[in-house]
């Protein structure tokens, strides 16, 4: 069940890591295809540091969920992850709450998921 825990945070770490690069270095390319639809395509240049600004913030997010591999007391290593994840589903909610309900799908349920495996280990 700990494997299972730990692929699934690293999954969402990963999908962090590629919404940092979508929206950091390919918002006008990738990133018009990804939010197609969301936004007007004449609207992706002038928002380009905007974007940019949101993927440095999946990447603190992301960083957070792999740290949490790196600390070797399993307790305080279950916390970060707990932490980091609890912090994805936020953001994954109030992005379906206010842009698209496409993002609680996309940022939230794969950290709910990971989160409630998380939980059940950390219980049991």
């Amino acid at each position: 069940m700990e494997v299972l825990a730990n692929i699934l945070v690293g999954v969402v770490a990963l999908e962090h890591l590629f919404i940092l690069y979508l929206e950091m270095f390919a918002w006008e390319t990738m990133g018009k295809k990804a939010f197609k639809g969301s936004l007007r395509p004449e609207l992706f240049a002038p928002t380009k540091t905007l974007a940019a600004n949101q993927g440095l913030y999946n990447g603190f997010l992301a960083a957070g969920l792999i740290w949490s591999f790196f600390i070797t007391d399993k307790a305080w290593s279950n916390n970060v992850a707990i932490f980091f994840l609890s912090c994805v589903i936020v953001a994954g909610v109030y992005g379906a709450i206010t842009a698209s309900k496409k993002i609680f799908f996309i940022q939230a349920l794969p950290a709910l998921i990971a989160l409630g495996v998380k939980l059940i280990i950390s219980f049991v």
